[in-house]
């Protein structure tokens, strides 16, 4: 009978389909600015926009919502980009000297949730061309190409090289018309003898084509020379004997004259006229912020306007001695000037202009201005030259995210008001402007339901995003400075633009809103819970702050309540060596409408908090540090409880983070300790030795009886370790804690030493149905009560990550106001509850009130990974529109997800989500209800993917091209996508292998959805909330134990892709 007792179960085919019809992974867009961007372009016929990476990644935008990616093969820096215009093409130089071709294609229509979802649209590569060697020079650096010029006819492309070459491209067979060429000693020949004085011309740094007269180019070099080539009759027309360093070039409109930007921080102006082969001076040069030495201007636009005086911008030109370290770009015109002070380097700018040849003017609209943190958009239409709001490419790192969470299904009156509340922030900026970068046509229906993304800053604000689609648009910001006194006053609001003194020179103006730097570390917000329904806000921050917001349409000016919760109890032995808490304002403040302070809760210690509840339906919120975790009734103002959690040996959690490299010294020496210990321990596990075979045979029978084959063993962990106090998550419930027949709030609480406290709570107005047989009930009514009713210790003291409670049938309790309001379907009371607790190695069961365990899953065990978040789901079914199941969904240290049904806890499916070296990833990752979720590829960048088979937030658009758009083959099934553009096969997925990455790549819209390959891995984030010293000892992890773990999990995926056997 032996050999039957680990056979695994048969799967069942019908319950195989309806995991088909609720279950698919998928990566289906990237929300936020890209990270490290190197190029910008932009195609004035199809209004869209390009930014290239240094990781290779291109893309495309035009109208929110309509956004495609495009990855090349390497990973190397997208250096220029090129539109062909209307056609619906580009061009890519790579820093690897490479030149590609992209093009839009349709994807084929498919379904998508019983719904046929056109609008599938990708960027796909076509060609690729590398310029050869020039013969007879063995240096390659010759033929690096410098610049691109795209003629207008769109059939060819000059290439600017640092030998000072010019090469012409066949477009679109990428071939090299070699008869065109254009060397730099034909050029050197027809100089004046003391102009060439032995002298290299140096690279190519220019390329401009008559506005008017097609063949003709502009080519300026380095040196300060620039010649007017003529393509069809291969002479030079005009030669303009430069003698500073040039920078770039400019036509005007009419081609009378051009401009060259120099690297003395000047321009010239020079005119093109007939007749006269060489200029030796232009008609005029100017130094606009001399006459001190002054950066060079690295790019100048000169555009004409009906108003007769031309528009003037350019980038640089500071001077070196006082504003050298400034990122500027200048708009002139007339007597206008404005100096844009920006807070990140501009890479690159453009402006969105009319380029009919029948229009006599450029009559620019809109500057687009694309810096390394952000994208600004200046309105050059309206007077001042005010800066439009983006509705998409925000910065989400504006200040460095600290923590993040998703409200799902948000009332229209709480929307309506946050749109209310963040128009009144934008002032005038928030107008009727239309986005100049408006291409395509959004396809994609409109949401159904209206979704929220709230992220924390360490600056102490909260930003609210539109995250119901496409494109993450920011609504409205939340500060928390002004409830305490910080270094910067708020009365001292540097942007009004009123405020710049008339006499300064440069006359600068801040634009933008990257700002990394934060005038007090201790703002930074660690946790976010809010109520849709009460529009109740608690945020919580680095030094012990909660703050209770409510949500109010006018501005105020009021005096904070603050209460202080001593969470120490009088502890002895404990002195707190870290940071001051926050000194809170004592008289009133102003607060803008929106979510303004009720009440500020102060710890103390003033340790960072970990972990935070909110029950508005009860009045009460629940906060946790690494000392303990407090109860406060906010309404009455009152600390209902406070319980230390610290063990004896717990002093790492006194020093505070300004001892963090210490703490984590200590703590990865003792962990190395443990692991070294558990395999000395291992190797001695011999108990007597057996004297005969059957003695030896017992002894292996036992081994496998404590131990399953497919289990690892887990070693408990010590109570010694430190930071064991940590509270990892709180929870309130309606539930039985006390017996079976009476239900009441109930406060729950786990500890990163696998401690549970239940508490019972007396809240007066709820539970009336309970017998109150105390003496004075009527009187301690009036006030809270909490009573500890269970304490649970798990047997490994694995740190406890999530709680939950499950109603009669099994599902989650509904949230405050939900039953009460019959906004959901109430909990089944008549039968026994239960709870789930979910620690960083098991899933467990427990029946209530008894709690007495039910089911199991051993993760660690099983899996070796260990849970690092979890998220109750609903999972609604393609095939049916009223069948939707309750899932268990756990992101584990390997970065991937498993999904349990509940409260049965059987696996059903497993995905690869994010790279196990990616920690930041991992601990920034956020689920909502209905299957999708959101996490940190880069500080500036949300990848946002799915699990649901039937909710997907994708683009779906269409552009209208000068060629057909070519149909596309649909993207093969059988390929997956794993994190960070890494194609896996499915089907070789128990074996581990991976394949190579295709040239052709698909936007998201495809089954294949595309990821940006952005490592993480290099890049030091502090954009976590919950970067834990386990996270490293994780990431530390040695050789042979990964190699160890790497077989086992083989060993289990060895069955259906995907799918794990229940």
């Amino acid at each position: 009978m032996m050999k039957f007792r680990f056979r695994r179960q048969g799967t069942d085919p019908q319950r195989e389909k309806i995991k088909q019809e609720l279950f698919a992974f998928n990566k289906t867009v990237e929300h936020g600015f890209p990270h490290q961007p190197s190029s910008l372009a932009f195609d004035p016929k199809l209004q869209i926009m390009a930014i290239g990476t240094k990781s290779g990644a291109i893309k495309v935008y035009g109208a929110p919502g309509v956004e495609i990616t495009g990855l090349h093969k390497d990973t190397t820096a997208v250096t220029q980009i090129h539109f062909l215009p209307g056609q619906g093409r580009l061009l890519s130089l790579l820093d690897d000297n490479t030149i590609h071709l992209w093009e839009l294609v349709a994807g084929m229509p498919r379904e998508v949730g019983g719904v046929r979802k056109e609008g599938v649209v990708a960027l796909q590569e076509v060609g690729n061309y590398s310029l050869p060697g020039r013969p007879g020079i063995e240096s390659c650096s010759a033929t690096r190409v410098t610049v691109l010029l795209l003629l207008r006819s769109c059939d060819v492309v000059s290439i600017g090289t640092e030998g000072g070459g010019v090469y012409f491209l066949q477009l679109p067979r990428l071939s090299l018309k070699e008869d065109q060429t254009l060397f730099q000693d034909q050029i050197t020949q027809s100089l004046p003898d003391d102009y060439r004085c032995g002298k290299s011309l140096g690279p190519v740094e220019s390329l401009q084509e008559h506005p008017q007269e097609s063949g003709k180019i502009l080519i300026g070099y380095s040196r300060g020379l620039v010649v007017l080539w003529n393509l069809h009759t291969r002479h030079t027309e005009q030669i303009f004997l430069g003698k500073q360093q040039l920078e770039s070039l400019v036509w005007e409109r009419s081609g009378n004259l051009f401009v060259s930007s120099h690297n003395d921080g000047g321009y010239s102006v020079w005119p093109v006229t007939t007749g006269n082969t060489y200029s030796q001076q232009p008609a005029s040069t100017t130094i606009p912020y001399g006459p001190f030495p002054c950066k060079a201007i690295s790019k100048i636009l000169w555009r004409t306007t009906h108003t007769g005086s031309p528009l003037m911008l350019y980038s640089g030109g500071m001077p070196r001695a006082s504003y050298g370290d400034r990122h500027c770009l200048t708009i002139q015109q007339d007597k206008d000037h404005v100096t844009l002070d920006f807070t990140s380097r501009v890479i690159d700018f453009f402006t969105v202009h009319s380029t009919e040849q029948e229009k006599v003017f450029d009559d620019p609209t809109a500057l687009v201005v694309l810096l390394e943190e952000e994208l600004v958009v200046i309105d050059l239409q309206t007077p001042g030259w005010p800066s439009l709001p983006s509705p998409y490419l925000a910065p989400l790192h504006s200040s460095a995210i600290t923590c993040s969470c998703h409200i799902s299904h948000v009332p229209p009156k709480l929307w309506e008001r946050l749109i209310n509340a963040g128009k009144v922030q934008q002032g005038c900026q928030r107008g009727n402007k239309i986005w100049p970068i408006c291409g395509g046509k959004n396809l994609a229906p409109p949401p159904k339901h209206q979704e929220l993304l709230l992220t924390g800053h360490e600056d102490g604000t909260v930003r609210f995003w539109d995250a119901s689609g496409v494109a993450l648009t920011p609504l409205y910001k939340l500060s928390t400075a002004n409830v305490f006194h910080t270094d910067c006053d708020p009365s001292d609001d540097p942007h009004d633009p009123d405020l710049q003194q008339e006499d300064e020179w440069p006359p600068f103006r801040k634009v933008g809103c990257f700002d990394p730097y934060s005038d007090d570390p201790r703002l930074g917000i660690q946790k976010i819970s809010l109520c849709k329904y009460s529009n109740k806000l608690v945020v919580a921050g680095t030094s012990g702050q909660v703050i209770v917001l409510g949500l109010n349409d006018e501005q105020s000016d009021h005096l904070v309540d603050v209460s202080v919760v001593d969470l120490l109890q009088d502890r002895e032995g404990f002195t707190w060596k870290g940071h001051d808490r926050l000194e809170p304002r004592l008289k009133p403040a102003p607060f803008p409408p929106g979510f303004q302070p009720l009440v500020l809760v102060q710890c103390l210690p003033p340790a960072s908090v970990t972990a935070v509840a909110l029950h508005a339906e009860w009045n009460l919120i629940s906060f946790g540090t690494s000392h303990g975790f407090g109860l406060f009734d906010y309404h009455r103002r009152n600390a209902v409880l406070a319980r230390c959690t610290l063990h004896p040996n717990d002093s790492l959690a006194m020093e505070g983070p300004l001892s963090r490299v210490k703490s984590l010294k200590k703590s990865l020496r003792q962990s190395f300790r443990r692991i070294r210990k558990s395999r000395v321990s291992g190797k001695k596990r011999t108990i007597t030795t057996p004297t005969s075979k059957v003695q030896m045979a017992n002894a292996a029978l036992a081994e496998q009886e404590e131990v399953a084959p497919v289990q690892r063993r887990i070693e408990p962990r010590s109570a010694d370790d430190s930071l064991t106090g940590v509270v990892r998550c709180l929870c309130f419930a309606d539930t039985f804690l006390r017996d079976g027949t009476h239900h009441g709030p109930t406060l729950w609480a786990g500890t990163n030493s696998g401690s549970v406290y239940a508490y019972a709570l007396e809240v007066p107005g709820v539970g009336l149905g309970r017998v109150c047989d105390r003496v004075g009930a009527s009187e301690t009514s009036l006030c809270v009560e909490a009573v500890l009713g269970k304490e649970i210790q798990l047997m490994h003291r694995a740190p406890v990550v999530s709680i939950s409670v499950l109603d009669g049938r099994g599902k989650p309790l509904p949230e405050p106001y939900e039953a009460s309001q019959d906004l959901a379907i109430a909990p089944d009371m008549t039968n026994a509850h239960s709870v789930l607790i979910a620690s960083e190695e098991q899933l467990k069961v427990f029946s209530l009130p008894k709690v007495s365990a039910k089911t199991k899953f051993k993760l660690t065990a099983h899996e070796g990974c260990r849970v690092r978040k979890v998220a109750l789901v609903i999972f609604s079914s393609t095939a049916q529109e009223d069948y939707s199941e309750h899932t268990l969904v756990c992101l584990t240290n390997m970065g991937d997800m498993h999904l349990y049904n509940i409260p049965g806890l059987r696996p059903q499916v497993r995905y690869d989500c994010i790279r196990k070296e990616d920690i930041s990833g991992i601990a920034s990752c956020v689920f909502t209800r209905n299957g999708e979720g959101f996490y940190l590829i880069s500080p500036s960048e949300y990848e946002r993917f799915s699990l649901s088979a039937k909710v997907i937030t994708e683009p779906l658009f269409s552009i209208q091209l000068d060629r057909p758009l070519d149909l596309t083959p649909a993207s093969d099934p059988m390929m997956q996508l794993q994190a960070n553009g890494t194609h896996k096969n499915q089907m070789s997925q128990a074996e581990g292998q991976t394949e190579e990455l295709p040239s052709s790549l698909s936007s998201p819209l495809l089954d294949t959805p595309l990821d940006s390959p952005l490592s993480c891995a290099d890049l030091t984030l502090d954009t976590t909330g919950e970067l834990t010293v386990e996270d490293v000892r994780d990431f530390l992890t040695t050789v042979d134990e990964a190699e160890n773990n790497l077989k086992n999990i083989k060993e289990e995926e060895g069955r259906s892709p995907g799918i794990l056997i229940n």
